[in-house]
């Protein structure tokens, strides 16, 4: 009889062992399955944002490209009483190495070309390159230009004020509405000869005038020779 109740007592201990392991290996299977979880959602969520990200970079990688070559202005001109045009809207000011595209001709400000041309004075017999040009203006030069159409006489003379006078500068521009212009950082007029009283008045009021954005930055030792 003794021996009938241990073995039964035996036989008792042994099944609670038995469900004490089983339910041990349920709260670790538990535990297993809600780590296994957090990776897989936590997994999911990274890889949402990377793939938000690499779309976003996508976007400013096109806005980018997209931008390229523009002169980041905006705005059209004023016409003031003496004739002489005012940009009223915004020139951007970045330093750019590719070619832009202006919406004035010759342009009066923008992006432009880290180098500028050499404006101490400086009469140019080839056309300049925009870029470099604008970036002479923004030293506050004044940058007189004629195309073909253009009479010797008023060339010469116009060669020759420029010649006499640091932070200016000259050369042939034949995409202009007219035979001679003369433009400085966000303004611009059409003279009829190189006698115009406009002329002296434009000089006067526009070399290292109150328009420059950056007086008293070098004419010299750019690239234009």
């Amino acid at each position: 009889m003794g021996s009938a109740k241990n073995s039964n007592a035996t036989r008792k201990a042994r099944i609670e062992e038995m469900r004490r392991a089983e339910r041990a290996r349920e709260r670790r299977s538990r535990v297993l399955t809600t780590v296994a979880s957090a990776v897989v959602v936590g997994g999911l969520v990274v890889g949402g944002v990377v793939l938000v990200q690499s779309r976003s970079g996508d976007k400013q990688n096109t806005a980018s490209d997209s931008a390229k070559g523009s002169s980041g202005d905006s705005g059209r001109w004023a016409t003031g009483k003496d004739g002489v045009k005012t940009w009223t809207g915004k020139l951007s000011r970045t330093h750019v190495a590719t070619k832009v595209s202006y919406p004035m001709h010759p342009p009066v400000g923008g992006n432009h070309n880290p180098i500028w041309a050499d404006c101490n004075g400086d009469v140019y017999t080839k056309a300049l390159p925009d870029e470099n040009a604008v970036h002479s203006l923004e030293h506050g030069a004044v940058w007189v230009t004629y195309t073909g159409k253009a009479k010797k006489a008023d060339v010469d003379a116009l060669a020759a004020k420029v010649k006499k006078t640091p932070y200016s500068l000259m050369s042939p521009y034949e995409n202009q509405a007219a035979p001679l212009v003369l433009s400085a950082w966000g303004h611009q007029v059409t003279v009829k000869s190189a006698s115009d009283p406009e002329v002296d008045k434009f000089f006067a009021a526009y070399v290292q005038g109150r328009q420059t954005p950056e007086p008293g930055a070098s004419c010299t030792g750019g690239v234009m020779k």
